[in-house]
């Protein structure tokens, strides 16, 4: 595909890059509740039905039949897109994931493969229960033979998705729906698909190491101008790949800044910030500071908006943790 720049939502790369896979591997398939139709009940799919006719399709409302059936397509040759409308609903369908797609080019001996793209979406946004809420990257992370991706601009929507896609392991991207339609950006189209993994930094900094994933990106990036004009400067890095991690883009900005703080909107206990910080202790990184982690508390997601977001991680919250990390200042330690 020739590569061009269009100004597009978060929602129209990810369909962006649906319908250039689509266009050029015939084995792609699409399906999910809603998807074909309706064209998703966020919008995203729009459009691809009448493009790609039967390769785009409606299923009943069973996330296991979903997955059981994306599986049983990829060991066939096909290339399934399949989307679980919420994350909190791959919960129901966990066996497919775990005992089965994870599993087969391992009991298979390697003669067969399950190249499925998962896309879903989670994360708090306003008026959402608490099973429509959670963060559950940890879970994925947790099983070999799965890789994570989380992707929170615009451009790494289209790339990390058509990433997933043409990767021959299963693949589970994590969309957030407050970022589906909060404005437009540049996204550069077309050109070589970009391999699975890699970091990259959103703003260097000389201080502190801040590294994050996800929607929440937004309010770390916040925090970090609010804090420059106070002398301190935040390197933040977007991990992008929850699995497989860019263990050495942390490690080599650490070794400029010597602090870390790791904010995600998941739960803090279990959660992968942990996963983090134990892995530069086993690196054996010499730190100035203790690392410190920012994210929910162990409780549900409240519906109510202004609940919620007294839970997820601020730009204040955040704020405080670089402080505490750069001066350690006994400021409130919020979620940290």
């Amino acid at each position: 595909m020739p590569e061009q720049t269009r100004r597009l939502s978060y929602a129209e790369a990810v369909n962006a890059a649906l319908r250039r896979a689509l266009e050029e591997r015939p084995e792609t398939l699409l399906f999910g509740e809603d998807v074909a139709a309706p064209g998703g009940v966020f919008g995203v799919t729009k459009g691809l039905r009448t493009q790609f006719g039967d390769r785009v399709f409606d299923t009943p409302i069973s996330e296991s039949a979903i997955l059981g059936g994306a599986i049983g397509a990829a060991m066939f040759g096909r290339r399934p897109i399949a989307e679980i409308m919420w994350a909190d609903f791959s919960l129901v369908a966990l066996d497919q994931l775990v005992n089965q797609a994870a599993n087969v080019r391992y009991v298979s001996r390697g003669l067969l493969g399950a190249p499925i793209t998962v896309r879903t979406q989670q994360g708090s946004a306003p008026g959402a229960c608490a099973q429509h809420s959670q963060s559950l990257e940890a879970f994925f992370a947790h099983v070999p033979g799965l890789r994570v991706c989380m992707p929170a601009t615009h451009q790494d929507a289209y790339d990390l998705l058509l990433s997933a896609i043409w990767s021959d392991d299963p693949v589970i991207v994590i969309e957030n729906r407050t970022l589906y339609h909060a404005g437009r950006q540049e996204v550069r189209l077309g050109g070589d698909v970009p391999p699975v993994g890699g970091a990259a930094v959103r703003r260097p900094g000389s201080d502190v190491t801040v590294l994050t994933w996800g929607a929440v990106q937004q309010e770390v990036l916040a925090a970090a101008e609010r804090l420059s004009v106070q002398g301190i400067e935040a390197e933040v890095l977007d991990a992008r790949w929850i699995r497989p991690l860019d263990l050495e883009a942390v490690l080599g900005s650490l070794a400029r800044t010597g602090r870390l703080v790791v904010v995600h909107e998941a739960h803090t206990i279990g959660g992968v910030g942990g996963e983090v910080v134990a892995a530069v202790a086993e690196a054996g990184v010499p730190l100035r500071s203790a690392p410190i982690r920012v994210g929910a508390p162990p409780v549900r997601i409240p519906a109510a908006p202004s609940l919620a977001q007294a839970v997820i991680p601020s730009a204040d919250v955040i704020a405080d943790a670089l402080t505490r990390s750069v001066h350690g200042t006994a400021v409130p330690a919020g979620r940290g």
